[in-house]
């Protein structure tokens, strides 16, 4: 019996209508178009701005549109993920209210927090259910309302962080295509560099820290670009190394998108070619754990049957690693 890999058998996404460009920033926070694009490659963020609406709504969508493409009958999906950072609620799952909308009445389901690496643990953790042999259908959704936890007057959030959605199913494939290899780690003592502090347990929300703003994200620019330029390039050149690929048998570099200069700095460490980046941050931002799928559906088209990508993420906590996938499917 031929081994069995957990394979990308479609992919779907979401976006809100509503448009933040930098211009539209300029009237909101100090801050112009020429420095933000500079240091960080982003023109514009989706924002999701319907009153009651969060992440599960975005999820709910890019499932959608997953499945209609895909032409699957939603009962037949065993288990949906939704990795994100900004859940509906605590306690409630989002996840099990997702599965519960688009249909997916037989599945069980839970959220996956990792901050920006949700979506690339939430990978592993759905291979790892396929290569089991447990299950056949898995729906990996990375999912965030970033605008729900960002101060519009803090210009070093404001500028980096939009909405989105974006999902994938695995399924078996005795091909030897999809996930190989994953070299995942984290750091805890990085928490306090990047982070939404109050609203845990450990800092729950006061009048107090209310007025202090204690419920937006927060993160300490310098120590997280520079934590995150060389996790993720050392991840990436790890997973190069283990599974003897080189820059030209390298097809797609699937970094999350938090910053142009660190997407650049990554695909520098491993000599790739900037034609074999995927890089859509410039219309997005950093929609954190949305950023990986989002690329996959922008970028569906031009990927290939038995092609080798490579995804990289860093995130919050601090997590991050890469993930070596061979391509399963011609568009």
């Amino acid at each position: 019996m031929s081994k069995i890999s957990a394979a990308i058998t479609a992919v779907g996404a979401y976006v809100p209508e509503y448009v933040l460009t930098n211009q539209i920033l300029e009237t909101m926070v100090d801050t112009n178009d020429e420095w933000i694009t500079s240091r960080t490659g982003i023109k514009e963020r989706r924002i999701l701005k319907e009153e009651g609406k969060g992440t599960s709504y975005l999820a709910i969508k890019a499932a959608q549109d997953l499945i209609n493409k895909k032409g699957i009958d939603p009962k037949t999906i065993e288990l949906v993920i939704v990795a994100t950072a900004t859940p509906d609620m605590k306690a409630a799952s989002t996840a099990a209210y997702t599965a519960s909308e688009i249909g997916a009445i037989n599945a069980f389901s839970f959220d996956m927090d990792a901050a920006c690496s949700s979506f690339l643990y939430g990978m592993s953790v759905a291979a790892s259910y396929i290569e089991s042999g447990r299950y056949k259908n898995v729906l990996l959704i990375g999912a965030d309302k970033m605008s729900s936890i960002i101060n519009y007057e803090d210009r070093a959030t404001c500028i980096i962080f939009g909405d989105g959605a974006g999902a994938v199913l695995f399924e078996p494939n005795e091909e030897g295509l999809g996930f190989q290899d994953e070299y995942l780690r984290s750091d805890g003592t990085g928490r306090e560099f990047l982070q939404a502090t109050y609203g845990g347990s450990s800092f729950p929300i006061t009048e107090e820290a209310m007025a202090k703003g204690g419920q937006y994200a927060f993160q300490e620019g310098r120590t997280v670009f520079k934590n995150a330029v060389s996790n993720m390039a050392d991840a990436t050149v790890k997973i190069l190394e283990r599974n003897n690929l080189d820059k030209d048998s390298v097809d797609w570099l699937v970094a999350h998108q938090a910053n142009k200069r660190i997407i650049d700095a990554t695909a520098q460490r491993i000599d790739l070619a900037e034609e074999k980046v995927l890089v859509n941050i410039h219309r997005y931002g950093n929609t954190t754990s949305a950023t990986l799928p989002l690329l996959l559906s922008d970028f569906e088209s031009k990927l290939k049957k038995g092609d080798n990508l490579i995804f990289a993420a860093f995130g919050g906590g601090f997590n991050w690693g890469s993930i070596y996938l061979k391509w399963a499917y011609n568009s």
